[in-house]
Formats: structure tokens, C-alpha cells, sequence
């Protein structure tokens, strides 16, 4: 991708709109900061417009209830099937499911997803880890009151979908960059344990 577009400048702007009040957990950084970083990176990948795009908007529908028909109707069909990809159905007849189906779901998804599916995932996935690495360093073990589960089954999902990557993406050059994310996060939980 080469510089911006109207269309890169749209997403950006539907994304910051719609994450508008929204935070990282347990933070008070605004949660803009992550779909641009994903979509960054994408970029400094080689990643297509319709890759940093979904980049951007991968959260909205999850989060923010955003409908993925608008996506397909503005960015059109193959940024709403990576976006669609990387979404998990939290709740099921107004409960939320359990966490470990959803994260089983999501494993599943990235099974069949396209690789530019996968490569948005992996970057989220990297993005992930390297924030959460540095919440503990700040916050200590405390940083796990903000999720729904604790290191050891969150370093299962972390692990687990980065070998997928791998097996989906082999030899990609952001592997390494997603490894190190991987074992810098278990190096901070390491490091943190009863902080």
C-alpha cells in the first residue's frame, strides 16, 4: 500500500468514530490506538489497502455491535470477510458464551480463513500480547482482574493461535516478530507471578 487513500482515511474515521469513549482494558489508553497499530503493521508487511483496512476495523463489529453489511456496502466484500473472520459471537440468545467456545471458535475460523484473514488475526494477536507484556510490567499481576481468564488458559489461546499462524503462513517474515511477542508476554507473566 502506498501512502493513503479517501477510502484508508474513511476506515479510519469510521473506526475512530465508532471506538469514540472506548479504552484498553485495565487503561485509560483509547482503544483507537490498537486497530491503528494492527493496521500499521499490516502495512509495514507489504499488506494490501483491503488488508490495512480490515486492520482498522477489526474490532467494530465485535465490540461495538457495527453490522458487517455496512462494511461489505462501504469497504466492500473482501474486508468484511476478514473482519468477519476475525469477529467472535460473545453472546447467544442474550448470555455470553463461554470463553473457551469462543476461543475454540475463533481457532476454527482461522483454520478456513483466507491467509490476508490470517494475517490480520496474527497481527491483532502480536498487538495483543506486546500490550498486555507491558501492562504486567507496569501494573502487575493485578492486569488480570480485566479479563475474563487468567495467564495460564490466555497463553493457551496465545499459543495456540500462533501456531496456527505458523502452520497457515509458513515463512512469513512476521513470524518472528509474533514470536517474540509470544515469548516476550510469557517472560512478563513469568516475571510478575504474585506481584
Amino acid at each position: 500500500m502506498n501512502g493513503y487513500s479517501q477510502r484508508y482515511d474513511a476506515a479510519l474515521a469510521l473506526a475512530a468514530s465508532t471506538h469514540a469513549g472506548q479504552t484498553r482494558k485495565g487503561s485509560t489508553v483509547p482503544y483507537i490506538v490498537h486497530p491503528v497499530h494492527v493496521s500499521i503493521v499490516l502495512i509495514r508487511y507489504g499488506f494490501s489497502e483491503d488488508v490495512a483496512i480490515a486492520g482498522l476495523l477489526h474490532d467494530i463489529v465485535e465490540d461495538q455491535g457495527y453490522p458487517l453489511s455496512d462494511i461489505k456496502a462501504c469497504f466492500g466484500p473482501a474486508v468484511a470477510e476478514m473482519v468477519a473472520a476475525a469477529t467472535e459471537q460473545k453472546e447467544e440468545g442474550g448470555q455470553l458464551r463461554p470463553w473457551e467456545d469462543r476461543k475454540r471458535e475463533a481457532l476454527d475460523h482461522m483454520r478456513q480463513a483466507s491467509l490476508d484473514a490470517v494475517a490480520v488475526k496474527a497481527v491483532d494477536l502480536l498487538c495483543n500480547t506486546r500490550a498486555l507484556a507491558s501492562a504486567l510490567r507496569q501494573e502487575g499481576a493485578s492486569i488480570w482482574d480485566h479479563f475474563r481468564r487468567g495467564p495460564e488458559q490466555s497463553m493457551w489461546y496465545y499459543r495456540s493461535m500462533s501456531d496456527l499462524v505458523h502452520e497457515r503462513m509458513p515463512g512469513h517474515p512476521m513470524l518472528a516478530e509474533l514470536d517474540e511477542a509470544v515469548q516476550d508476554l510469557e517472560r512478563a507473566i513469568s516475571e510478575t507471578q504474585g506481584r
